[in-house]
């Protein structure tokens, strides 16, 4: 399961708002090769499920995530920060062995 906190919700309805898509359009996270720690984080807005897709629903968010992926992301909390240390989506992944500085990355 994904999950997401108070502040991270507010942030993607409101880029939802923004971007002018419907409440139709849910968050879509996966993991892909890449980064400097392996692997890294891909997150963005998807009206379509896919058929290897689980579904979880966080606080009025749908998340998709695909059945590889959830291998990698099962626990994962995501948050917002607006602070001075960096501003930005943040993977709090209990499973990842190793970040790298830029939290975009990371090993297992």
């Amino acid at each position: 399961m994904v999950t997401v906190t108070d502040l991270a919700a507010e942030k993607i309805r409101e880029l939802r708002d923004k971007e002018g898509l419907t409440e139709q359009y849910h968050i879509r996270v996966a993991v892909e090769g890449g980064g400097c720690s392996g692997l890294m984080y891909n997150l963005d807005f998807s009206s379509e499920k896919k058929d290897n897709d689980m579904v979880f629903e966080d606080k009025g968010i749908q998340i998709m995530v695909d059945k590889k992926s959830i291998l990698y992301l099962a626990g994962t909390e995501l948050d917002f920060s607006d602070g001075l240390n960096g501003k930005g989506f943040q993977f709090k992944n209990p499973n990842a062995a190793r970040t790298c500085g830029c939290g975009e990355s990371f090993s297992i």
